[in-house]
């Protein structure tokens, strides 16, 4: 039997996030309220689209305030909502539940939700909910990190990169911090479960030879209350987007560093895609182009290095992140801090810090990929650890299908070429060894056998097979 029950991983949220206020960066907006005063939308920007033939031009749309949020507030601040005949309304949501539940129960008609969410809608995989849920786009890749305590790093943790690949070191000193603590206090945190912070704080442990479901568990926290767990020593450490990475190592001095980049775990993997329910593409087609168009010029604004100053500007505003741009800016513009507590400077240039557009020429890609661009294979990894993490029972044999209505690059070509956006002809690509920290490349025409080469799973006595 395992240390740590699912069971108990879902129930540990309720249990530390009692109590606890929000560490909110700035000043706290009310929950699932509106933009705030302080931020207008630009109206001189002259409308591509009649509002007038669009089926539905006023719509609710959901961000949490993360550095995720700056597609949608450069959306909204610089007119692009209103260049293809949209009046949006942005909620700030609580959490990435709510954000997920508000388009689920028809409360949001869009909204930024978690890389697996929509995967895990289709396939029901625990602590997810059944949902016809669909995304056309990624609204960025990267831009998360896993933050660990001080005492971590007193035991001799350091960031993953200086360990130079050496995984077996990493390993022995990451067993020996968590063997030293009782089993009440081995806990991660990430944002939600089933999600794919929850799949890399599981990919990495098991990569340095460690169990998971054995040795600690995960918790669901909101992002804003990621740093007061940890200094409160709730828990130990946390994947969550930044800045509240950041924020654990600038003004909050003391209670961590920055152990890995999500990037390091898999370069190149989605993070953010935006959601709807496939009735609303159904029923509002013409909007959903407008709304997809909107966002895809909004990610390329984000991606232009002369803007990102900008954009890391923008979103510190108390209706978004309300940071200090001291806080959003690291990983919006790529000056990038992994902290620690021995004096050493750390700041790493990383242009790839956040990936909202162009991909970097040293990640491996097709012509025409892009970063908004949906691969349905990497749907299909997803599927992969819901299964080796035992959220699922068995691989699902109708996988691809699922994966071809959750992710629909048919519609995201459709709605590219008539903005002139080159894209890949394909679905699927192998992702190289080269990009998962354990070099184990994943072919998605044989996901079963990819799922049975791990020694470290749920039910590892047992083989997988298509349900």
């Amino acid at each position: 039997m395992n240390k740590f029950s699912r069971r108990s991983l879902l129930k540990g949220a309720a249990g530390f996030s009692a109590g606890l206020a929000l560490s909110a960066c700035g000043q706290v907006i009310r929950q699932g309220g509106g933009i705030s005063s302080s931020v207008r939308a630009q109206t001189d920007i002259e409308p591509i689209v009649d509002p007038n033939t669009l089926e539905k031009p006023n719509l609710q749309i959901g961000y949490v305030p993360v550095n995720d949020c700056a597609p949608f507030a450069v959306a909204y601040t610089k007119g692009f909502f209103r260049k293809y005949g949209l009046n949006v309304t942005l909620n700030r949501e609580a959490s990435w539940g709510t954000s997920r539940d508000g388009v689920i129960f028809g409360r949001l008609d869009a909204s930024p939700v978690v890389s697996g969410a929509v995967t895990n809608a289709r396939i029901g995989a625990e602590g997810a909910r059944h949902a016809p849920m669909c995304a056309a786009m990624t609204i960025h890749r990267h831009g998360n990190a896993m933050t660990m305590n001080s005492a971590m790093w007193n035991s001799g943790l350091r960031p993953l990169h200086e360990y130079n690949g050496d995984l077996e070191t990493f390993g022995r000193d990451f067993r020996g911090y968590f063997d030293s603590l009782p089993l009440e206090q081995r806990i991660w945190a990430t944002v939600l479960s089933s999600a794919i912070y929850e799949y890399f704080i599981r990919y990495m442990a098991a990569a340095a030879g460690i169990d998971p479901l054995e040795e600690f568990r995960v918790i669901i926290i909101p992002p804003p209350q990621m740093v007061t767990n940890v200094r409160i020593g709730a828990m130990q450490a946390y994947m969550v987007a930044e800045p509240w990475n950041t924020r654990a190592i600038t003004g909050n001095e003391g209670v961590g560093f920055t152990f890995a980049h999500g990037k390091e775990v898999w370069r190149g993997h989605p993070d953010r895609v935006l959601a709807v329910m496939e009735p609303f593409i159904e029923q509002y087609p013409k909007t959903y182009r407008s709304l997809v168009k909107a966002m895809i010029e909004a990610c390329q604004y984000c991606d232009d290095p002369n803007n990102r100053t900008e954009v890391a500007e923008i979103i510190t505003d108390r209706a978004f992140t309300g940071a200090s741009s001291k806080y959003t800016r690291p990983a919006i513009v790529g000056e990038y801090n992994y902290g620690g507590f021995d004096g050493k400077q750390r700041i790493v240039n990383m242009p790839d810090s956040t990936i909202f557009f162009k991909l970097p020429d040293n990640l491996p890609h097709p012509p025409g990929d892009h970063s908004t661009f949906l691969w349905q294979s990497q749907s299909l990894w997803l599927m992969t650890q819901a299964a080796r993490w035992g959220q699922i029972s068995e691989f699902p044999a109708d996988a691809e299908e699922k994966a071809r209505r959750a992710w629909r690059t048919d519609l995201y070509r459709e709605i590219a070429a008539e903005m002139g956006i080159e894209c890949p002809s394909d679905d699927y690509k192998v992702e190289p060894a080269e990009v998962f920290i354990d070099g184990k490349s994943f072919d998605p025409s044989n996901p079963v056998e990819y799922l049975n080469s791990f020694e470290i799973r749920a039910k590892r006595s047992q083989r997988f097979f298509l349900s």
